[in-house]
């Protein structure tokens, strides 16, 4: 075999293994985007019914939870009111056994002005008020604060008395922490009432020492059912 016989099988046997360039090989699209449209695939979106669906639900869990919270809070207050009318009466107790008789304003009868309770109307009795923002609540509850704080002026820098009670500054009003005080603030954002009508006359109390209670942000001039929510030491 001449040289020449050898180069040209030498290249038929190359050739044999050589891939057309003309040969490709494409793998077939599922999803292919037609031309000028956008590739985004109608089956991945919402629906308007199934965001309505969405929000309502949204909704609905924002509502139980805004209500958990409320109930929470509400809770919270009475038990806070609860714990400090006992410490007051404890206050109180502790002023008697000093000076004899409890807190009570002889000079202008404010702790015997507010009556927890009264003798009409008739059948329901009835207190003097059942709004606190009356100013026979404040009027009465700076006087308890005065003398349990051992601070009848109010001026919160200045204690000429013997303090029974260490009051923190937010059952202070007004609130702050700052001012002359002017009650005694329940944790509803109210004065407390305290009154010692009944030493006067008993149809007006319940208690023949003193009356402390909180409205627990209740109020109305008309409806006995409210003194049902107060909370109270008798």
């Amino acid at each position: 075999m001449t040289n020449a016989e050898k180069v040209a099988a030498a290249r038929d046997r190359h050739s044999r293994f050589v891939i057309d360039s003309s040969f490709v090989i494409r793998l077939p699209r599922r999803n292919r985007a037609k031309a000028g449209h956008s590739s985004f695939s109608a089956r991945s979106a919402f629906t308007l019914i199934e965001l309505v669906v969405v929000v309502g639900i949204i909704l609905i869990l924002a509502g139980l939870v805004l209500s958990t919270a409320g109930y929470a809070r509400k809770k919270g207050a009475r038990v806070r009111a609860e714990t400090e009318i006992a410490a007051m009466s404890a206050a109180c107790e502790s002023y008697k056994a000093d000076n004899g008789i409890y807190p009570r304003d002889s000079t202008n009868n404010t702790t015997d002005n507010l009556a927890a309770l009264t003798a009409s109307p008739t059948p329901d009795p009835r207190p003097t008020s059942y709004d606190p923002s009356d100013s026979r609540y404040s009027a009465a509850s700076f006087y308890l604060y005065g003398q349990l704080s051992g601070n009848p002026s109010g001026d919160r820098s200045t204690y000429t008395q013997r303090s029974y009670f260490q009051f923190k500054p937010n059952m202070l009003l007004p609130s702050g922490g700052t001012g002359i005080v002017t009650a005694i603030k329940d944790p509803f954002g109210n004065s407390y009432g305290y009154s010692t009508t009944q030493q006067a006359d008993p149809s007006k109390g319940f208690n023949p020492t003193f009356d402390l209670w909180s409205t627990a942000g209740t109020s109305n001039a008309t409806d006995a059912a409210y003194e049902n929510a107060w909370i109270k030491n008798w």
